[in-house]
């Protein structure tokens, strides 16, 4: 007889062969990256995309429920003294029995792809410390672009604020991508409005992609010129790029392919203010003169996205903000949260191989 115990002790030594096989980098490139997850991540969306609300939202609110009433129910125990060494044993093994289960779930269905060798090796980029004068040059590309579709990117933002628009356009800028790279073929869609959006502005979230339900969504309550970049980014983490700073240049490359000006707007809005933290960091007069440059309608964007954050700052999202740092130092991201501005290092040898004019 197959008895719980037995169960246990199988998902534990199937948590152990992951986290060894996670220790091999080019077997879970080929392997799982490139062989098992694809298959998996088309069939939670052929599964789950065709919903109109998000499947994974309500997964996680019966979650925050049952736990909940757990904890509720210790209360109840505690305050009547009706705990004992059996109960608490007992409540451990369901503790053991939980982490075993979302860690092999968790990484079987798509973390395993935070030990890929990634898009750097897809691509053939060397990417490596770059100098003060090549962040520069990419910086005036990325400044250049700002300054050009600064005005057009207006005609269409408004429109992007009807959410089935947003999220198409979002797929044809993949779809676009894919003609000249097959590693980024999106095949049955699933980018959804985010229930918890509202939630988010005051957790700091603007996008996440939830790895049981294989969707990905997107916070449709901030600033619009901020909602296309999000939604290239998030799709890139169905894709398999786990990695935020992966997931951002993947975002990058569909949105610049993008022919909606307001998807190229959004994607340059963000890589300037990447590449502007670390410039400012080396020689802030010059990250100044970058500033100043700016045309009235970046600027005017900026002071929009600085009073949302500053509307919707709390306490409450400074400790979200740390446990998350700590969540992705935990998953092959040292940096934490500036992992997502590590984009830029990519970017930089994106520039180097392939010239100005690719960026």
């Amino acid at each position: 007889m197959f008895t719980r115990n037995k169960a246990l002790f199988t998902f534990i030594l199937l948590a152990i062969v992951i986290k060894i096989f996670s220790l091999f980098p080019e077997a879970v490139e080929r392997y799982y990256s490139n062989g098992i997850y694809p298959v998996i991540g088309k069939v939670q969306r052929a599964l789950f995309g065709w919903i109109p609300f998000s499947v994974g939202d309500i997964f996680y609110a019966v979650l925050v429920l049952l736990l909940l009433n757990k904890l509720v129910v210790l209360v109840r125990k505690l305050r009547r003294k009706e705990t004992h060494r059996g109960y608490w044993l007992a409540g451990l093994k369901q503790f053991i029995w939980v982490v075993v289960l979302v860690y092999v779930f968790f990484n079987g269905l798509w973390a395993l792809n935070y030990n890929r060798l990634g898009i750097a090796k897809q691509l053939n980029l060397q990417v490596s410390t770059y100098t003060q004068e090549e962040l520069v040059a990419v910086m005036e590309t990325i400044t250049e672009r700002l300054e050009t579709l600064d005005s057009s990117s207006l005609l269409t933002r408004n429109d992007i604020g009807k959410k089935k628009l947003l999220f198409s356009n979002a797929v044809k800028a993949y779809d676009s991508l894919a003609v000249h790279n097959q590693n980024f073929d999106y095949s049955f869609r699933s980018v959804k409005p985010s229930i918890y959006s509202y939630l988010g502005n005051y957790l700091g979230f603007t996008g996440y992609y939830n790895p049981f339900s294989g969707e990905a969504q997107v916070n449709t309550t901030v600033p619009l010129f901020i909602q296309p970049f999000t939604a290239c980014h998030e799709i890139g983490h169905q894709l398999g790029y786990a990695k935020e700073n992966e997931a951002n240049f993947a975002g990058y490359l569909a949105a610049k392919h993008s022919s909606d000006a307001a998807f190229r707007y959004s994607v340059y809005f963000d890589l300037y203010t990447y590449s502007w933290y670390y410039l400012y960091n080396i020689d802030s007069a010059k990250a100044k003169q970058f500033s100043a440059r700016l045309p009235v309608i970046v600027k005017n964007d900026y002071k929009e996205l600085k009073e949302f954050n500053r509307k919707h700052r709390n306490p409450v999202e400074r400790v979200i903000d740390k446990l998350y740092g700590e969540y992705l130092k935990a998953n092959q991201q040292p940096s934490g949260k500036l992992a997502y501005n590590e984009v830029i290092a990519w970017l930089v040898a994106y520039y180097k191989k392939n010239g100005k004019d690719a960026i």
